[in-house]
């Protein structure tokens, strides 16, 4: 794709959804941080049912360890490896209590450190949270920057660091949002709907379904 297709994927994308989001349940950055570790190889709509009695109970680091890995565990267990999740909560919960004041770090880096938390994770919580241009490459969105041909890469940091370079600036904030619904509803893995999708003329995709 040239600058100007890729001008007009994310023009059109933009009018389709003028303000999308993610789809995990949040209540502040912290409830954020949990619930995208939670989702790691689970929907977000089966972390969301468990997330939603959660966070009723636990919505800061602090409430979080009060409530303690068992209780946790009672509210998770229906969310894949939830044994090792609920650990890293904890853990990730009593590290924010005493390295960053009960806050999340609206840094890469330092976020990283925490357990559970991939590049990924980070990503989406700078994002979501703070507001940050970065983009989380997940299936869907590795997916979309492939076979679309906006940035194509054999591992998500590849595609991660090509989509900076070619996304407008003006479209970053909200890319990693559009990429990943339409990589989720439209750009499927195994049948995509290219003849529901609004930006199929400008798709370097090969095997693109027109009829």
């Amino acid at each position: 794709m040239n600058k100007n297709q890729i001008e007009e994927f994310f023009a059109r994308l933009k009018k389709e959804s003028p303000a999308p989001r993610g789809e995990l349940d949040y209540i502040n950055p912290f409830t954020l941080l949990v619930a995208v570790v939670l989702s790691a190889q689970s929907t977000d709509v089966g972390v969301n049912k468990a997330t939603g009695p959660l966070f009723k109970v636990a919505d800061t680091p602090e409430k979080m360890v009060a409530l303690g890995i068992d209780r946790l565990k009672d509210y998770i267990k229906t969310i894949g490896l939830y044994n090792t999740k609920a650990k890293n909560v904890i853990r990730l919960s009593e590290m924010l209590i005493e390295q960053y004041g009960g806050q999340v770090p609206q840094d890469r880096v330092e976020l990283e450190k925490l357990p559970g938390v991939g590049r990924k994770t980070a990503n989406v919580v700078l994002n979501t949270a703070f507001g940050q241009a970065t983009i989380a490459v997940d299936t869907h969105l590795f997916r979309v920057a492939n076979r679309t041909g906006m940035a194509p890469g054999k591992k998500p940091l590849e595609v991660e660091l090509g989509l900076l370079k070619v996304i407008p600036e003006k479209y970053l904030k909200d890319a990693h949002h559009w990429l990943i619904l339409h990589g989720r509803y439209i750009c499927k893995s195994r049948k995509p709907e290219c003849t529901k999708c609004p930006v199929s003329d400008l798709c370097a995709y090969e095997a693109k379904t027109i009829s």
